[in-house]
C-alpha cells in the first residue's frame, strides 16, 4: 500500500514524539530501535524508511524534546515581567514534578552525559540546541550588557542542570528534596543578584 507524503510525514513525527520520551525515560541506548518503534505503532522493518540510522533519530528526538523545553519556558513567562522571566524558569526546573518525570522534562541532566561520548555530528547537534537555550535564557536577563548575561545564563542553566542531575541520583526523598531546594536557592540568588555598575572615573576639570 502507497502512503501520502503526509501520511508518512505524520508517522515519522509520531516515532520522534515517541522516541524523545523513551530515550529520556531510558537513555540514549537503554531501549532499541524495535521497542520505539513498537511505541509507535510500527514494525521494526519501518524504521528505515523514515531513518537512515538510529543516530539519525537520536539527533531528531533529542532536538524536539530541547524545543519542547524551549516551547514550554516562551508559554510559562508570556505574560511576566522581563526580570521575572528566568526565576519562573529555575523555578519550573528545580520542582518535584520535573524530577519525577525525565520522560517529559529536559533532555540535558536525562542524556547529556551520554551525548557527550556519542560521534561529533551528534555532540554537534547537542551543542547547536544547548547554544539556543543559553541564548533564549540570555534574552530573559534584562539591564545587562550582552556578554555578563550570556555567562550568568550559562551559570544558571549549569545549576539547574547539575541539580536536577543530582535530586534524580538522589531519588524521591528527603535528600532529594534537600538537593532541589539548595540548587533553586543557588539559582534564584544568581538570578535575583544585582549586576555590578562600574565606577564612572572622575575626569580633572580645567
Amino acid at each position: 500500500m502507497r502512503y501520502s507524503p503526509e501520511h508518512k510525514l505524520e508517522t515519522h513525527d509520531r516515532i520522534v514524539k515517541k522516541a524523545s520520551v523513551r530515550l529520556r525515560e531510558k537513555g540514549a541506548h537503554g531501549i532499541g530501535v524495535a521497542d520505539l518503534m513498537k511505541e509507535a505503532g510500527l514494525t521494526h522493518g519501518g524504521f528505515y524508511a523514515h531513518f537512515d540510522s538510529r543516530e539519525a533519530l537520536v539527533i531528531e528526538a533529542f532536538g524536539y524534546a530541547m524545543d519542547r523545553s524551549m516551547e514550554h519556558w516562551r508559554k510559562l513567562t508570556g505574560e511576566a515581567a522581563p526580570e521575572k522571566r528566568l526565576a519562573l524558569i529555575a523555578e519550573s526546573y528545580l520542582s518535584t514534578l520535573h524530577r519525577d518525570n525525565p520522560g517529559h522534562g529536559c533532555s540535558i541532566p536525562a542524556l547529556g552525559a551520554e551525548i557527550a561520548r556519542e560521534s561529533p555530528k551528534t555532540r554537534k547537534a547537542f551543542a547547536g540546541k544547548l547554544d539556543q537555550m543559553i541564548e533564549m535564557m540570555t534574552d530573559y536577563i534584562p539591564n545587562m550588557p550582552r556578554k555578563a548575561a550570556r555567562k550568568q545564563a550559562i551559570a544558571t542553566l549549569a545549576t539547574m542542570v547539575g541539580t536536577m542531575l543530582l535530586a534524580r541520583v538522589a531519588g524521591s526523598n528527603e535528600l532529594s528534596d534537600e538537593v532541589l531546594k539548595a540548587g533553586r536557592d543557588s539559582a534564584l540568588d544568581g538570578v535575583k543578584r544585582e549586576p555590578k555598575v562600574p565606577a564612572v572615573k572622575k575626569v580633572k576639570q580645567g
